[in-house]
């Protein structure tokens, strides 16, 4: 998911696929541990999916407390 689709969503929105991701991420390192996971590039994939979504929460709570202050 490009970043520009990821800004138009809620932020509530934003946090499901947040939670979502970082499940996947802990089945991906179960799945490596026991053998099971042949395709290793989708932890790296899931990671800076998990980082693209938690820079966009940031980006949005930043973004509050600058107008909040003014």
């Amino acid at each position: 998911m490009k970043t520009s689709e990821i800004r138009l969503m809620s932020t509530e929105e934003i946090k499901t696929k947040l939670s979502d991701a970082r499940n996947e991420l802990m089945n991906f390192r179960f799945q490596v541990v026991t053998g099971q996971l042949t395709d290793t590039s989708r932890l790296k994939i899931t990671r800076r999916q998990i980082a693209l979504y938690e820079t966009i929460l940031r980006e949005r709570e930043l973004g509050k407390n600058l107008e909040g202050g003014k």
